[in-house]
This record gives C-alpha cells, sequence and structure tokens, in this order.
C-alpha cells in the first residue's frame, strides 16, 4: 500500500477553510481535480456513514464514505466504489491551526491496487499521479481563499 501526503499553509481560520472543503455544493468553485462532487443517498451535509460520488476531469469515478467527521479538525473517507485498478483508497484531511488566520492543510492519502501483484509497478505511477493532484487541488485551494476571496461569501463562514 502506498501512503504519501501533501501539505499547504493557507492564510485563513481553520474551521472555514474546513467548512469550504466539504461543502460539496461548492467543492467545484476551488477544485480542479473535479468534475463533478455531491452527496449521494438524499444527504445534504458530511457526517460519518455519509457518502460521496466524486468524478476527475479524466473521467475516473468514485464513492467515498466518510469514516471519521470533526470539524474542524480532520475528516477521512474510504473507497465503497471506484476505478478497477484501485484495490483500495483511504484518505484524510487536517487542518492544524498554526494561529488564528493561519491553517496547515494536509491531504494524507492511503492507495493499493489491483491486481496486488502489479502493486511493485503500480503504486509508484499511481504515488505520482495522485501526489501531483493534490499538490495542485492545495495550490487551488490557496488561491482561490488568498487571490479570490472564495472565503469572503458568507455562506462559507456560516
Amino acid at each position: 500500500m502506498a501512503t504519501f501526503e501533501r501539505s499547504i499553509e493557507i492564510n485563513a481560520p481553520r474551521a472555514a477553510l474546513f467548512t469550504l472543503t466539504q461543502d460539496y455544493t461548492r467543492r467545484l468553485q476551488w477544485d480542479p481535480f473535479l468534475r463533478e462532487a455531491r452527496l449521494v443517498n438524499g444527504a445534504d451535509k458530511p457526517a460519518v456513514g455519509v457518502r460521496a460520488w466524486c468524478v476527475a476531469r479524466t473521467g475516473m469515478g468514485m464513492e467515498t464514505e466518510y469514516v471519521s467527521f470533526n470539524p474542524p479538525e480532520r475528516t477521512a473517507v474510504k473507497m465503497t466504489r471506484g476505478p478497477r485498478i484501485l484495490r483500495t483508497f483511504a484518505g484524510s484531511w487536517i487542518f492544524e491551526a498554526q494561529s488564528e488566520n493561519r491553517t496547515r492543510v494536509i491531504f494524507r492519502y492511503h492507495v493499493s491496487v489491483s491486481p496486488g501483484w502489479l502493486s511493485f509497478v503500480l503504486e509508484p505511477i499511481l504515488r505520482k499521479v495522485f501526489s501531483n493532484d493534490i499538490r495542485r487541488r492545495l495550490e487551488a485551494l490557496k488561491r482561490a481563499v488568498e487571490m479570490e476571496g472564495l472565503l469572503d461569501d458568507k455562506a462559507t463562514r456560516a
């Protein structure tokens, strides 16, 4: 299983960033990786047991289930349905307050491939692809918040 993480510091309060990143009605406003993001089965907000459906710009879709939801500090999901190449996928987002208005955001992913005997070839490739994607996602979140004023919207702060 490949495990990797990326982090970035963003000039914004931890609670506001947590709320923004977990709001599926606003996800596409900052996340360049996705072309679709929604909660499923009638859910209107994330919580443990809630499932989400996300489709990458490449067309690859994945359903995940929240296994942890602890605002404003951390959240974690596991794949329940996804591309055949992934045997397992789990991800966590951690929000560490550096000061009142500065937050370190950490994305940590755990991935294993199918078939397992190809892991020595496929896992390094997936590590590179996912690592680059989460770096770009974190940079886009930072840009959307710090330069584009996405948190200035009162709906995000509620």
